[in-house]
């Protein structure tokens, strides 16, 4: 999964935002496996009871619990979890695009974006081959810059295909 998920702007902390302000673990617990349900059920109960105790009580219970969500989210995806990054990081052009694809149901912008992007990548890779194809048989850099811009095209253009073929399952 991408970045996203691990900041203070991802879905997951923002579920687990509104499972605390609504009193209900439901919002964030389909975000980590089943296996993980019962640690956040646990951290969900003792943040709720510590949030009574202040406000500083309740900022730190707060950012434990989204700590937690966090790492049980990353665990199940199998990534490490490194730590909650702040809101305000660049996670590229696609997320914030796929977000607001989610948001406004339309799906126009991201559709562009992905397939511009993607048909750009494979013509500057069809080109650096075609480029690299004539080549001095006795040029060895030049026959292994061919090989290696041939190698790369085809392997970008089957590990796409697989990808979405997989629904990304790899």
């Amino acid at each position: 999964m991408t970045p996203h998920c691990d900041n203070m702007e991802g879905p997951v902390v923002k579920a687990a935002e509104l499972a605390l302000e609504m009193e209900n673990i439901n919002y964030v617990l389909p975000f980590v496996k089943e296996e993980f349900e019962n640690e956040l059920k646990d951290a969900f109960t003792k943040t709720m009871e510590v949030r009574e105790l202040s406000g500083e009580a309740a900022e730190l219970a707060d950012y434990w619990f989204f700590e937690t969500a966090v790492r049980l989210h990353r665990l199940g995806e199998g990534a490490p979890y490194t730590g909650l990054k702040s809101a305000g990081l660049d996670c590229g052009p696609v997320i914030s695009r796929a977000d607001m694809a989610i948001e406004t149901e339309d799906l126009d912008d991201l559709r562009g974006f992905l397939l511009n992007f993607i048909g750009e990548e494979l013509e500057r890779r069809f080109r650096c081959v075609i480029f690299e194809k004539d080549y001095e048989l006795n040029d060895m850099v030049s026959a292994r810059a061919y090989v290696n811009s041939m190698l790369d095209f085809i392997l970008f253009s089957h590990n796409l295909y697989r990808y979405v073929e997989s629904c990304g399952e790899d």
